[in-house]
């Protein structure tokens, strides 16, 4: 009986990690246009951009950064080609 609910419990740990992978969206199956509508309506979202990579990105104007960051151009891959979309970074300069 011990076996079986390890097994059991093991199968669900299994499915949740599979399904939070699945979870993030892949910029590479979207095109420019879907990915940036979808920066806009979540305000700011984790997209994976590569077999191992992600990131967090925002929308260009909001306060979805946490200070000092801002938000600061970046490219992203699409299906399309590469797609300019903003993510949370220190700005150039800034003197502490």
């Amino acid at each position: 009986m011990r076996i079986h609910r390890t097994a059991l419990t093991t199968a669900a740990m299994l499915l949740a990690a599979t399904g939070l992978t699945e979870a993030r969206p892949d910029t590479r199956t979207m095109s420019c246009q879907q990915l940036q509508q979808l920066i806009q309506s979540r305000r700011a979202v984790v997209l994976t951009t590569g077999p191992n990579t992600y990131d967090r990105y925002v929308r260009q104007f909001g306060n979805e950064c946490d200070w000092p960051d801002v938000p600061m151009s970046a490219y992203v891959p699409t299906r399309d080609g590469r797609c300019p979309v903003y993510k949370c970074d220190e700005p150039v300069g800034r003197i502490p």
